[in-house]
């Protein structure tokens, strides 16, 4: 990386002098993602699809609808767990057979 910025900084040509300082003030970065291999790629295609969601939805009236029509999309939705309903029959019927 630093030989890269060397040779582009002692360059003649204006755009790759350009280029060499635009590496040394992006190096930290450059280095890191070569490093780790981390991307902003996965943030910006969510952002992508809620952007496509808010466009498509032409306003909505209540955030809870425009938040789950996201949520679904993006398939993270967790609905709410069902509450236990007690039988309505507490005991057996009797058989008069």
């Amino acid at each position: 990386m630093d030989k890269a910025i060397a040779g582009c900084i002692a360059d003649d040509v204006e755009e790759i002098v350009s280029l060499g300082k635009t590496l040394t003030s992006w190096r930290t970065e450059i280095v890191a993602h070569h490093r780790t291999g981390a991307s902003n790629g996965p943030t910006e295609g969510l952002n992508l699809s809620v952007k496509k969601v808010k466009r498509c939805g032409h306003g909505f009236r209540s955030f809870e609808n425009y938040r789950l029509l996201v949520l679904l999309h993006a398939g993270g939705v967790r609905w709410p767990e069902r509450s236990v309903v007690p039988p309505i029959r507490t005991r057996s019927p009797h058989s008069n057979a």
